[in-house]
């Protein structure tokens, strides 16, 4: 058996945990995970899906708030013996310290083709880059920005309808095989780690608000990429009389107009002038409102 620690926080990484929990192979010694915080209108302090899983598991849960300057916690990890620390989606970064305790690595699986998307956002940034393929990579764990040694890398096409939830459920599916053949390979010696290519290197930055606000003097294929990549995460907006009018699913169409312009209403949506194309709005969340179909929204507005 391969003995492991698990890092990780949010709902993308439990498939994995739960895959490798399940396992013949691997171990689960214990799981890192975020400290507990405020969520939800009420703000109530919740834990993640990943503390929730080791515990109705009832394995070991470490909550460091900085791992790095917890030497506690790095002892009772290393008291564990672990072969290996996997971290998917953990959100801290490792000190050497922390990466020096299993006996071979830490592996992160890291979600785009490296070199490529290096950074906090890679699912996001591909659709809103308009790509018609990201992946999946496992990398060794270095002190740079996911610059360590890929293991083995797996390729998702990305339809021109993929928002970036789709992404992360297809992510979240196919990760688990994935890191399970990873640690078996590592340890069988059957799978070389391979070195970056420099020149290839892209990185996927945290998004800003003034990002996700809409520009129409974009083309509207642009447009609709930054829909679709930032689906409800957070949403791209537009203003309307002062108010903020969430974009949740759109289709480029032929045509012109000018920009922003609503062209012309239809049984299908609103049409709207981009600096190339029209986008057609087909579901919005106005602020106040609940999601709904654009065509309702301007028909109650009295926009034709």
């Amino acid at each position: 058996m391969i003995n492991i620690v698990f890092f990780g926080t949010p709902a993308i990484a439990l498939k994995s945990l739960e895959y490798l929990y399940n396992s013949d192979k691997i171990n689960v010694l214990a799981v890192v995970t975020q400290p507990d915080k405020p969520a939800g209108r009420g703000h109530k302090i919740q834990m993640s899906v990943i503390k929730q899983f080791a515990l109705e598991h009832n394995l070991p849960v470490f909550q460091p708030k900085s791992i790095r300057k917890e030497p506690e916690i790095q002892e009772e990890l290393k008291n564990l013996n672990p072969d290996f620390f996997v971290t998917f989606a953990f959100g801290q970064i490792l000190s050497q310290d922390v990466l020096d305790i299993p006996k071979y690595e830490t592996i992160n699986l890291h979600a785009s083709l490296l070199p490529r998307y290096r950074g906090a956002n890679p699912i996001q940034r591909a659709i809103i880059n308009g790509d018609k393929e990201t992946g999946i990579c496992t990398m060794i764990t270095e002190l740079g920005l996911d610059c360590g040694d890929v293991c083995m890398r797996e390729k998702i096409e990305i339809p021109n309808d993929m928002t970036c939830v789709d992404l992360f459920e297809k992510i979240s599916d196919i990760s688990p095989a994935l890191l399970e053949k990873t640690l078996v390979g590592l340890v069988e010696k059957t799978i070389i780690p391979e070195k970056q290519c420099e020149t290839g290197v892209c990185m996927a930055n945290k998004l800003t608000k003034e990002e996700t606000k809409i520009d129409w003097t974009k083309s509207a294929e642009e447009i609709h990429n930054l829909v679709r990549g930032i689906y409800k995460f957070p949403s791209a907006y537009f203003m309307h009389n002062d108010k903020v009018v969430k974009v949740l699913e759109t289709r480029v169409i032929e045509g012109n107009g000018t920009c922003g312009e609503f062209v012309k209403v239809t049984k299908e949506g609103i049409e709207v002038g981009c600096g190339k194309d029209c986008l057609l709005l087909i579901k919005i969340k106005p602020e106040g409102k609940g999601e709904m179909f654009a065509k309702d929204w301007a028909n109650g507005l009295h926009i034709k």
